[in-house]
């Protein structure tokens, strides 16, 4: 079969990707691309990685068939229960995946970047149990609005370093990060969050969370009798849980692949992160892609309720999916995703990430057959977002 939508050996998905580095991180990077494939595919590897999968986080995780939300809607709806992992949400099959790289590379220390705080805790995670330092940059406004994450991390034995430039957040974190790993390139490695950053980056991370598609061709095959729904729906921002669970249908032309992206106030308002609504192409953070930007080339600040989709740019792999048609982008504003979260929560009795809850907008914009099968990656729990969800309701 031929791969149409994966990446090329020069880090491109279409005509998004590349390496987009200054020379001073050219080493690591380079390193990193070189060895990357040849270290997740050794047995010795995936079994470790599969075992902790397993056994630490709690996979597989179960693809749950939502009855009263299905009622709602009118169509069959299952949410994959990523909110069920070990930390909370889908980052943690990425840390586990980087962490077990990062030894084989010979590294001591761990650099992160973190917007709503779940990559962050998840690397703090894995960082503690592997006895590794950690050093986790985020967004000066996004420690105040997840502060329970904030403190998780700091009981874990990371170092949170406020980013206090620009928007003071995601964006932010990133520079900072990325600023470290230049000034600290021989003992450090860089755990990118999500399928962004200069190649090997975007493949690397979707392949660690690849195991979320895997898993529901698998259990639908178990439920349905047949491997694939004719929709899925993911949130996006830089768009690592989307990328899990779009990766094992990117082939199949008949999965309906459709992408939720944080429209904030309104594409229009001047306070949003819709980035294909918005943005155009350009590079950020070491990648070509699609990204809000003014016409000199500057980046426009992102404005989302939700930390974790407050990004400007979205990842090559998306960008390609977007610019070829293959996926379909849905803007979903701050409302309209918190609307959707609490009814998740009254119907079925779990309170989604704000995240989450833009993809469940989705529903409420979009209509599906009473027969068809949509698949909904239900990313992470909304325990971190308690106090946006009581400001925003007046609980």
């Amino acid at each position: 079969m031929s791969k149409k939508f994966d990446v090329n050996d020069k880090g491109y998905y279409g005509k998004f990707g590349g390496a987009y580095i200054p020379e001073m991180l050219y080493p690591n990077v380079e390193e990193l691309r070189k060895r990357y494939l040849e270290i997740i595919e050794e047995p010795e590897f995936q079994k470790e990685f599969r075992d902790l999968l397993r056994d630490y986080v709690g996979r597989p995780t179960p693809l749950y068939f939502a009855k009263r939300l299905s009622e709602e809607y009118n169509t069959k709806i299952y949410l994959k229960r990523e909110d069920l992992n070990h930390t909370g949400a889908h980052k943690v099959n990425n840390t586990i995946g980087q962490i077990l790289v990062a030894k084989r590379l010979g590294k001591s220390k761990i650099i992160a970047e973190t917007g709503a705080g779940q990559h962050g805790v998840a690397t703090a995670t894995v960082c503690a149990l592997m006895g590794m330092e950690c050093i986790v940059y985020m967004g000066e406004i996004d420690m105040k609005r997840q502060k329970p994450n904030v403190e998780r991390m700091k009981i874990l034995g990371a170092k949170v370093v406020p980013a206090t430039c620009g928007s003071k957040t995601l964006k932010d974190a990133t520079n900072e990060a990325m600023r470290h790993w230049i000034n600290n390139p021989t003992d450090t490695h860089y755990i990118i969050g999500s399928v962004v950053g200069p190649h090997p980056y975007p493949d690397m991370v979707a392949r660690f969370q690849s195991v979320i598609s895997e898993e529901i061709r698998k259990q639908l095959k178990e439920k349905e009798g047949k491997e694939t729904p004719d929709h899925v729906i993911a949130c996006v921002g830089g768009g690592s849980n989307a990328a899990g669970a779009f990766y094992h249908f990117l082939e199949d032309k008949n999965v309906n692949l459709i992408a939720a992206e944080a429209a904030g106030k309104g594409v229009e308002t001047g306070e949003s992160a819709a980035t294909t609504a918005l943005g155009h192409e350009g590079v950020l953070h070491g990648s070509k892609t699609i990204l809000m930007q003014s016409n000199d080339g500057q980046i426009t600040e992102p404005y989302s309720i939700s930390a974790g989709l407050d990004y400007p740019g979205i990842g090559p792999m998306h960008a390609h999916l977007f610019d070829s048609g293959r996926g379909e982008f849905i803007s979903v504003t701050d409302d309209e995703a918190m609307s959707a979260g609490v009814k998740l929560a009254k119907l079925e009795g779990i309170i989604p990430a704000v995240e989450s809850s833009h993809a469940l907008a989705v529903f409420d914009k979009r209509k599906f057959k009473e027969d068809e099968i949509v698949v909904l990656n239900l990313s992470g729990r909304g325990d971190k977002d308690l106090e946006t969800y009581i400001r925003w309701g007046g609980y």
